[in-house]
């Protein structure tokens, strides 16, 4: 049986970064002036408000307005409704600072199988949330999300906005995971992999493949893919007669799995690897936020080393 790969991510080649955002010419795409500030008490949608206080992603907000888990000022909010400082909202019952936080945090999870990235499961199953350290202010915010079986890195987060921008397709940051499968592929399938599947009305693709070890029952792949929709990866092996016996995410744009984490420990990005990352994506912060660790027990989460590699400046 062949060993799985321990998380160290493969040279990448040409063809596995983030190629087809280059094909849409997003590269050559003119600059466009940044929004200007709020000025104080002035009001932004409530979902943008709710995401910089850190208490989820702006798309999960979303879901919770229309479901009617968020109130504004005594009154069940609304889609597009905007706030301020002044307003009192109040979150499942419980009220929300409208305060950004104040210092970005960003953590590395090795999940491992059998645990669900809901925060709550209705069938009682372990949940990735229950092992994450407690925050003063905000809440823990997943970026993207793996099924119950597979494996590997999630990045966690104070900062919703972060984490929106880090999983909106049009960001363009690929996945790259480990995948063992029932048999090898040929020349043909893979590059049917790679120009596109179409299945349930939508096109599904590889933006890269590449065979990485192992023979006859015991394949391991490397693939890439942009968005991650569900179950994107056994799907598209499914499409051509192919069956996922592991799953392992590796990477998640340049944020890479270190072999040092083992699974089901989480540990804390360094403050240079969070300031190299908010640049990259263009996300506004400011840096003096960034406090240095001052305890014995943080020093000991942070990250042996850093957790990025070389990776391609996105697009405005």
């Amino acid at each position: 049986m062949a060993r799985p790969p321990r998380g160290k991510s493969p040279r990448r080649s040409s063809s596995s970064k983030p190629g087809p955002r280059t094909q849409r010419g997003r590269r050559n795409a003119p600059a466009r002036a940044s929004a200007p500030s709020a000025a104080p008490g002035a009001s932004e949608k409530l979902q943008k408000v709710l995401a910089a206080a850190g208490v989820g992603s702006r798309r999960e907000i979303e879901g919770w307005i229309a479901s009617g888990r968020i109130s504004v000022n005594g009154e069940t909010a609304h889609l597009g409704q905007r706030v301020n400082s002044e307003d009192v909202v109040y979150v499942d019952g419980r009220r929300v600072s409208l305060k950004k936080m104040s210092q970005p945090q960003i953590l590395i999870l090795n999940k491992s199988g059998g645990t669900v990235c809901s925060r709550k499961d209705p069938e009682g199953r372990a949940s990735v949330f229950d092992q994450l350290p407690a925050l003063r202010n905000g809440r823990w915010v997943s970026v993207g999300r793996l099924d119950m079986q597979t494996t590997g890195l999630l990045l966690m987060t104070n900062d919703g906005a972060l984490a929106n921008k880090m999983m909106h397709p049009s960001t363009g940051l690929d996945r790259e995971y480990a995948a063992r499968i029932d048999r090898p592929l040929d020349e043909q399938e893979m590059a049917q992999l790679k120009a596109g599947v179409q299945m349930d009305g939508e096109t599904l693709r590889f933006s890269d493949i590449q065979h990485y070890d192992g023979t006859e029952r015991n394949v391991w792949y490397h693939v890439a893919l942009l968005e991650g929709k569900n179950r994107e990866v056994r799907r598209l092996f499914e499409a051509v007669g192919a069956n996922v016996t592991r799953l392992k995410r590796v990477r998640y744009g340049p944020v890479i799995l270190p072999s040092w984490l083992r699974v089901g420990q989480w540990s804390r990005l360094r403050n240079e690897d969070i300031e190299q990352l908010y640049k990259l994506l263009k996300v506004p912060f400011d840096r003096r936020s960034l406090n240095s660790a001052r305890d014995a027990r943080t020093v000991r989460q942070l990250a042996k080393s850093s957790c990025l590699i070389p990776y391609p400046d996105l697009a405005d």
